[in-house]
């Protein structure tokens, strides 16, 4: 299953994300360091589900009314302070728990009102632009200390006849997620030495830095934008990288009210309805979240559940049936499995994503959508429901 990593500094609002995005309780509260060992569940991406373009809606448990949640694994470890790579609060455990994720997720606290060590402090006497960088650094700089302190097995191999530099890297690499075309690209990108043993840390610092930026890819999220400083929000959206405005808060509680029955709302959707008995302070608290949400759109953990998925990973839901008219499975069911795939994938990868069995025994494939076979060579399309048929059962 795809995995999506919270990051952040302590009390940015990652456990709260994760508690509104997973319905996972955790623990939440006002000090460095609540998440000590990771908490790890499941949440789901957003798509249109291929079921608006029938008559009927599918009626699988994960589409309400058209919208497909397609599931993911989001975790949630410990938050950073400065000199985490070199081991500095939960650090090194933190950064080892990123090592096997898709994509990360930075929650800034959009108010100001943590420091740089994830302390309480006034709203807004804290720039959360500082914040921006301060994971990647860390990363990147973890990342480095790690080519640093095994580079001494590159030198070593370097003396044997048919080295391959590439081929080295790729094997250093591995543990954090590069393959070989990932190391492949990243050393074209700058000039180093021949010889491993003339390489200086700004050169493993450079090849720590482009792994990073190609397997683990960060989307920001302006958390506690309900409270924080106007300036502060248009700042952070007025920066040159992906910056999702959210109030993990406000999710978490529209989500708590949907499952008492007494708001209407879909995860994702810019606006509710209040549908049961409220107070006149939960009135006054929902209407006031209806307003930020109207103006950006939504709470927004689902958009950046979303977009660190279908924007960054830049990745399409395919759906496989057996029966290509009725799009069922075996036993009658409308579109049972939603599989998310790199763009680019064909029928054959999403024949190796249902089972390894159908992947060796594939023959050929059906769109569903136009009854039409496709070929080998044909790139899956987001919505795609694909017919896949095979010598193994």
């Amino acid at each position: 299953m795809l995995s999506i990593a919270l990051a952040g500094k302590p009390n940015a609002g990652k456990s709260t994300f994760y508690t509104a995005a997973t319905r996972s309780e955790v623990d939440v509260a006002n000090y460095p360091f609540t998440t000590i060992d990771a908490n790890r569940g499941v949440t789901h991406v957003r798509t249109e589900c291929p079921c608006l373009t029938r008559d009927e809606r599918c009626g699988h448990e994960h589409c309400r009314d058209g919208k497909r949640y397609v599931p993911v694994e989001l975790l949630d470890v410990a938050g950073l302070v400065p000199g985490a790579h070199e081991g500095r609060g939960l650090g090194n455990q933190f950064l080892d728990e990123l090592s096997n994720a898709d994509v990360i997720v930075n929650v800034v606290d959009a108010s100001g009102a943590t420091n740089e060590e994830g302390e309480p402090v006034e709203v807004g006497s804290h720039d959360p632009v500082e914040d921006i960088d301060f994971v990647e650094e860390e990363m990147d700089l973890w990342l480095a200390g790690i080519v640093a302190d095994n580079w001494e097995s590159v030198e070593r191999q370097s003396r044997s006849p048919g080295f391959d530099l590439e081929e080295a890297v790729t094997d250093l690499m591995t543990g954090f997620g590069a393959s070989e075309y990932d190391v492949a690209a990243v050393l074209r990108e700058f000039d180093y030495p021949e010889d491993p043993i003339q390489w200086t840390d700004e050169d493993r610092e450079a090849l720590a830095r482009g792994v990073r930026q190609r397997t683990k890819p960060i989307v920001v999220v302006a958390n506690k934008i309900d409270v924080a400083p106007e300036e502060n929000v248009e700042r952070l959206l007025d920066l040159d990288k992906p910056v999702i405005p959210a109030t993990a808060q406000g999710e978490l509680a529209l989500r708590r009210g949907a499952d008492a029955g007494f708001i209407d709302y879909d995860p994702g959707d810019d606006d509710f309805a209040i549908t049961g008995e409220v107070s006149d302070e939960q009135r006054e608290t929902l209407d006031a979240l209806r307003e930020t949400m109207a103006e950006y759109g939504g709470t927004g953990v689902q958009q950046a559940l979303d977009y660190a998925v279908y924007d960054l990973l830049d990745m399409v839901t395919a759906y496989p049936v057996q029966d290509q008219s009725k799009w069922t499975d075996a036993k009658g069911n409308v579109l049972p499995d939603a599989f998310l795939l790199e763009s680019g994938s064909t029928p054959v990868d999403l024949a190796y994503a249902v089972h390894s069995d159908i992947g060796d025994g594939y023959l050929h494939a059906v769109n569903a959508k136009t009854n039409r076979e496709v070929g080998e060579g044909y790139e899956l399309e987001e919505g795609d429901v694909v017919k896949i048929v095979s010598t193994a059962k």
